[in-house]
């Protein structure tokens, strides 16, 4: 489904990924682990179109994104919820999951995909007429997921969805990203809770640095003294 190979980015003269190869499936949940400013969210800015890598290739489904404009890459079917969620906080919970419908493919289906969506999360149904603002954390992260789903994805790019987030709520927030894994989708996930990520992935790449160091099935990553160490705890 996406394919990237030996990708590097740079910002000006810093360069922040050294030749990044990775894959993600159809239905496949894969996770990217490693230090703050390892590059994690920078490759998502770049699949998603927002940087331009200075060499290497991405593929989604047979197309190029390398040169595509962000707005294009969208149309294919690639959804990113930034860091933070990036609602609008004046616009109820209705209104910015419409927003999220905007393509012209998603637009009319825009009825069914929130009947789907309020089923799948029924309190944004509860509070559709609420500004984004009076949200709890955990119900705008809910919310920023709920509108990613809006434009009839293939593949959804988190970053950190746990990001500020106290520990109770981050267990919710990973209920809800099993939920939309459940339902099918591709999902491409940069995470700092490691563990909780992990047990939600099939596979898992270790950045550090802007390069990849491992990668392979979470069964793999889970029993790897090195991450236990570094980036679980244990």
């Amino acid at each position: 489904m996406l394919e990237i190979e030996k990708v590097s980015v740079f910002y000006g003269e810093f360069q922040a990924i050294f030749d990044v190869s990775l894959r993600v499936s159809e239905g496949e949940t894969v996770i990217t682990v490693g230090p703050n400013g390892a590059g994690k969210s920078t490759l998502l800015k770049t699949i998603s179109g927002l940087l331009q890598p200075r060499s290497g290739s991405i593929t989604f489904l047979g197309n190029r994104l390398d040169r595509m404009p962000a707005h294009e890459i969208v149309e294919l079917g690639i959804a990113q919820v930034p860091e933070g969620g990036r609602l609008f906080p004046q616009l109820s919970v209705y209104e910015n999951l419409r927003v999220g419908s905007f393509l012209p493919r998603a637009r009319g289906e825009a009825t069914a995909t929130l009947k789907e969506i309020y089923g799948l999360f029924p309190i944004l149904d509860e509070r559709k007429r609420q500004y984004a603002d009076t949200l709890s954390g955990g119900e705008r992260q809910m919310l920023a997921i709920a509108r990613s789903l809006m434009s009839r994805p293939k593949l959804i790019l988190l970053d950190e969805p746990s990001s500020g987030l106290a520990p109770r709520v981050v267990t919710r927030v990973f209920e809800f990203v099993h939920q939309i894994k459940s339902q099918g989708y591709a999902i491409l996930m940069v995470e700092q809770n490691v563990r909780k990520g992990l047990q939600l992935s099939d596979r898992a790449y270790l950045i550090e640095s802007g390069r990849i160091v491992k990668e392979g099935p979470r069964k793999t990553f889970l029993e790897d003294d090195y991450i236990k160490k570094a980036y679980i705890g244990l």
